[in-house]
């Protein structure tokens, strides 16, 4: 695989990763509000009331990681794949000493037929430490010496 087609593998792992999560978020909100229809129908009360008021709660939380979602995905749709850089930046592919990095968004390891990346966003302690960063140069990292070998 040449370097964009890598670029676009890790890109559309993280879409799928967004989208799983995604789902995984919409059903329990589709079971929250499935539970809600049912506190409603059933005999009034303290138990029906705290029973409502903690799926009320619940709701609100998964609202919340609804919205992160959708934060994670409008700072992924600002990573350009095509941009080829000698230094660390947003959309890069770093190799170094022991791991490979897709900056872009937090989306954990993500695998491609040849490699395992770790995707990262810029925000992220590592990310922060390599933005700007060249080939043959040395970071320092949770007490390790990180030297990058690549950049693209």
């Amino acid at each position: 695989m040449n370097h964009l087609e890598i670029k676009i593998a890790l890109y559309d792992k993280c879409k799928q990763w967004i989208a799983n999560r995604r789902d995984k978020v919409e059903n329990v909100i589709a079971d929250i509000v499935e539970s809600l229809e049912n506190e409603t129908k059933s005999s009034a009360g303290d138990k029906h009331e705290t029973g409502r008021a903690m799926l009320q709660i619940n709701r609100e939380q998964v609202g919340a990681q609804l919205k992160e979602i959708s934060k994670i995905e409008e700072a992924l749709s600002k990573v350009d794949i095509k941009v080829v850089s000698d230094h660390v930046r947003l959309g890069s592919i770093v190799h170094t000493d022991n791991s490979s990095f897709f900056i872009s968004i937090s989306a954990g390891l993500l695998k491609t037929k040849d490699r395992s990346y770790y995707a990262i966003a810029l925000s992220a302690p590592i990310g922060q430490l390599l933005l700007g960063k060249k080939k043959g140069d040395v970071i320092r990292f949770r007490e390790n010496e990180i030297t990058i070998t690549s950049v693209y």
